[in-house]
């Protein structure tokens, strides 16, 4: 056999088969059913569903991080995986990054890797992350959240595997970040498998989709690149319904026959009951149109009452620069309904800023006595990950000086998706976007008059973002935002920007 048929072989190689998996989270609570799919060498696939449908379930089963109920799933022998997870598990925060490097390593070989160093100055430049001095001794949680997000990438890139796994790893990145990212995967020889929400993002590089379907539980496989899928599950759609309405206007036909025939006796009895049989029929052909990626429902974050006057004044800020504190002077004055975006790049000191003025510790920055102040955080450590959902919102609308008012708590919620099982779930068991719904309807319940936004588009469902962002538009009261996401800054009104690099 020549060495070119050998090499187109390999190329055409399946290197990771599901056939008939099924898996189960807790008590029947169905997670995938029946769900068949493959990935060849060399591909590069974006997996998409709706949040919570299982998306990171098929990582960790992919990796054997869990077990299936039932199927089988075969990884090629040889196959080596690595994956770039959405969070660094809060367990390594306080390990320095030579340590959380090596520790990339400790799982795949009990081999010491003596050159981890050059290793690790190797991958930084890969993910954008350089020019900081002493780097590989600093402890992790000294980093942003962008940063930690490119030390995640560069974890799973440091270990040059055959199936690289990507779980929104566009998150925290800066424009600059993402595009390095981009570039990085274009180039890569070998097989991706990305969970993003980011359609320009995927569109640059995937050439096809697993689409994984929260309501069959089953994954459907795509061949294209993420736009060319969408426009084909939105004509599947359009098509469906179609033939569901002709088949529905037949079916009413046949009954409304049937129904006629039936009272006039002798064989027209007959007829009406193949009439009956017919619709019986019809109605076993009509499809099940996709119910997911329902959008959340449009919604207002209610401002604090009674506050006039400056709710928030700024007259000086630090930054962080090659490593060194920097102190800046700033004349920024915000009253009632004003919007202020915080600007620049990963590690300059968006998130400190921020994290300061919500307790209340910022030296230059002033909040107004009684503010009420809801803060989203990106990595949703305002959040009791031991509260359920129904614990999380019931505290929420208290903080918000209401009574427990459990239908209008269970309304606001049905509005972000929280329904069934997921209200009585514990939040450390939701998927990362499960979670920043539920931080959302917090602020809807809590009613602030300073609202602190640190990457609200993290781990969204993009179908959910202008939604959002319309609700972040209308809010009356002071807002500062932080997002690296243009297209969705763009729809939010700004009366006010402090760019910390300039």
């Amino acid at each position: 056999m020549s060495k070119e048929l050998k090499e187109n072989r390999k190329i055409q190689e399946t290197i990771v088969r599901f056939d008939k998996v099924s898996f189960e989270w807790g008590v029947n609570n169905h997670i995938l059913d029946g769900v068949s799919f493959s990935i060849r060498r060399g591909a590069k696939l974006a997996l998409m569903g709706q949040n919570g449908a299982g998306k990171s379930t098929i990582f960790g089963l992919i990796q054997s991080l869990c077990v299936p109920e039932s199927g089988i799933i075969n990884v090629v022998n040889g196959v080596s995986i690595a994956s770039s997870r959405q969070v660094i598990p809060r367990d390594q925060l306080d390990l320095t990054v030579r340590e959380f490097f090596e520790k990339c390593f400790q799982n795949k070989t009990s081999i010491k890797v003596y050159d981890i160093d050059p290793r690790i100055d190797n991958v930084l430049e890969v993910v954008n992350l350089k020019g900081h001095t002493k780097i590989h001794d600093k402890k992790i949680r000294t980093f942003s959240g962008g940063q930690q997000a490119r030390l995640l990438l560069a974890s799973a890139i440091i270990q040059d595997p055959d199936l690289l796994l990507l779980d929104e790893p566009t998150n925290n990145l800066d424009k600059a970040g993402i595009s390095h990212l981009t570039q990085f995967l274009i180039d890569y020889k070998k097989t991706v498998l990305v969970i993003s929400h980011d359609a320009e993002f995927l569109n640059a590089f995937t050439r096809g989709v697993l689409y994984l379907d929260v309501y069959t539980k089953k994954i459907e496989q795509y061949v294209g690149n993420y736009f060319n899928v969408v426009k084909d599950i939105t004509l599947r759609v359009e098509k469906e319904n179609m033939k569901n309405a002709q088949l529905e206007k037949e079916i009413q036909a046949k009954k409304d026959q049937a129904n006629v025939f039936a009272y006039k006796g002798g064989r027209l009895r007959l007829v009406a009951k193949r009439m009956r049989e017919k619709a019986e029929e019809l109605e076993e052909e009509i499809v099940e149109i996709r119910k997911e990626d329902k959008s959340i429902r449009p919604f207002i974050i209610p401002a604090q009452d009674f506050l006039i006057g400056e709710i928030l004044s700024i007259s000086s800020f630090t930054t962080m620069k090659n490593g060194k504190i920097v102190k800046h002077k700033a004349y920024i004055s915000l009253n009632k309904n004003m919007h202020l975006l915080l600007q620049g790049p990963n590690g300059i000191g968006k998130t400190t800023l921020l994290e300061k003025l919500a307790s209340g510790h910022a030296d230059g920055e002033k909040v107004k006595e009684g503010v009420r102040i809801g803060y989203y955080r990106q990595d949703f450590s305002t959040l009791n990950f031991e509260d359920t959902v129904y614990q999380s919102l019931a505290s929420a609308m208290l903080e918000g000086g209401e009574k427990l008012n459990e239908e209008h708590m269970r309304s606001v919620a049905a509005g972000f998706l929280i329904t069934g099982e997921f209200i009585r779930t514990k939040i450390g068991d939701l998927s990362e976007g499960q979670k920043g719904l539920v931080a959302f309807a917090r602020l809807v319940l809590q009613k602030p008059g300073l609202l602190i936004l640190d990457e609200p588009t993290n781990h969204i469902n993009f179908r959910h973002l202008p939604i959002i962002a319309e609700a972040l538009n209308k809010y009356t009261g002071t807002m500062i935002l932080v997002s690296h996401v243009l297209e969705f800054v763009k729809q939010i009104r700004i009366d006010e920007v402090l760019d910390l690099e300039k």
